[in-house]
């Protein structure tokens, strides 16, 4: 009779006590705008969360839950966190936790399910306030107006996932967040060192950013050309080679149509067209020529794209794919999606962890970035601007080339020559240098 009443009493303490929710890890990531800390916990958890001054710091209360990690070991990113620590309430039940942060900053919360390796977490991300020591803006001095002189193409190089999300990972550990993110700071090294070009590094670090989020940074740079680097994966590890894709055209009118709905479209430019003082017909249809011309730019700087990969070898689709990637959606921008191979292929992650390939890699993306402009500089652009050259008997491509300042690699690109050799009377395109 006693054993049956202990266990009786067992299991009305387990009903009225349910078992604490146990913190078992933290992790944080440091972004140039956030600060992203995740507290990884055996289950759901109820939390609310609240902000305190002097000193500032952030404060997370979690019902019924214990901490199983120490905090005191954790490495912390560079930028506003300082500390992480803890302590109970309510006789035990619950737990605290609290960010120490070296200015002001604005938390959001929320609660992730289970998925793949991860299992129950709880995100804080901690936007950074701006400087408040910040020096005042100058006045700006009138000038006369003059024109305006040719700008640099901005090419946006996203790397793609980042921080918590490792994105696809190979069977030696390799990670696409890290392999890709290497392709990408590549790329932007090469882009520098084009005439008439500028790069922006959307990711430039191991932290997360939005796939939405990646977009508005691009428009935000008035990129001329959108470009996302990943690695494939695939459940057969035989399954290899490069794919390049574009948004489709069904993703692109739906997204079209999102667009039109959302009340800040009244201030977007489409084309250089404002939207304000149009009628809902007339809007839809600036917006859907302005995201055919986009679409048919992507298809081509695509296609170019996939025929310079080609001659690293397999490609995985011969032709360019069309898919509904949130992060190719800007109606505004061309935008291509890379994928530089099959992660989940032994081979082919042996390849993306070498630093040789993966400068292959890059610079066939840049060729085919470069073919794309070549043939199609958007006005007012340095590769708008060109000169001309008839060629005298005696000149070459090298010295051509050396007279203009420009590279050789240039001059072929942009009048389609297939080798080095010139003739005497024939006519050459010549691009405007970076020092002109």
């Amino acid at each position: 009779m006693r054993i049956v009443l202990t266990a009786i009493l067992v299991m009305w303490t387990s009903l009225a006590w349910p078992a604490p929710v146990a913190v078992e890890g933290v992790r944080t990531w440091g972004a140039p705008d956030h600060t992203r800390v995740v507290f990884d916990v055996s289950g759901g958890v109820k939390h609310s969360l609240f902000t305190l001054d002097k000193p500032d710091r952030v404060v997370i209360d979690l019902k019924g839950a214990r901490l199983d990690t120490a905090l005191s070991r954790l490495k912390l990113p560079s930028g506003v966190l300082k500390r992480i620590r803890s302590g109970k309430r309510n006789q035990g039940r619950d737990l605290r936790l609290v960010l120490d942060i070296d200015r002001q900053a604005k938390p959001k919360s929320f609660m992730l399910g289970p998925t793949g390796k991860y299992g129950h977490r709880l995100v804080i991300d901690l936007e950074h306030a701006a400087d408040a020591g910040a020096a005042p803006a100058r006045p700006v001095k009138s000038v006369k107006s003059r024109a305006a002189a040719p700008r640099d193409l901005v090419i946006a190089i996203d790397a793609g996932h980042g921080g918590e999300d490792p994105g696809a990972r190979g069977r030696r550990g390799t990670r696409e967040k890290t392999v890709v993110l290497a392709i990408a700071r590549r790329l932007a090294r090469m882009v520098e060192r084009e005439p008439g070009m500028r790069p922006v590094l959307i990711r430039r670090g191991d932290y997360y950013i939005g796939l939405n989020k990646r977009t508005r940074l691009a428009r935000k740079h008035r990129a001329d050309l959108f470009v996302s680097i990943h690695a494939d994966a695939f459940r057969d590890h035989r399954a290899r080679g490069a794919s390049v894709y574009v948004l489709s055209r069904r993703g692109a009118s739906s997204e079209a149509a999102r667009w039109l709905a959302r009340s800040e479209n009244a201030s977007d430019l489409i084309g250089g067209v404002s939207l304000d003082d149009k009628d809902d017909m007339l809007a839809s249809v600036l917006l859907d020529l302005s995201q055919t011309a986009t679409t048919e730019a992507s298809l081509d700087v695509a296609g170019r794209v996939l025929n310079q990969l080609k001659r690293l070898g397999r490609v995985h689709k011969r032709k360019v794919g069309q898919a509904a990637f949130r992060v190719l959606k800007s109606p505004d921008i061309p935008s291509i999606l890379v994928e530089t191979a099959f992660i989940s292929n032994p081979e082919e992650e042996r390849k993306l962890r070498d630093p040789a390939h993966q400068e292959k890699l890059a610079r066939a993306i840049l060729n085919g970035i470069r073919g794309y402009f070549a043939s199609n500089p958007p006005p007012g652009t340095r590769l708008a601007m060109v000169q001309r050259h008839v060629i005298k008997p005696g000149e070459t491509l090298s010295h051509i080339a050396h007279r203009y300042s420009v590279s050789v690699a240039d001059l072929r690109s942009l009048n389609r020559l297939k080798s080095d050799r010139v003739r005497s009377g024939q006519t050459l395109r010549i691009p405007v240098s970076s020092d002109s």
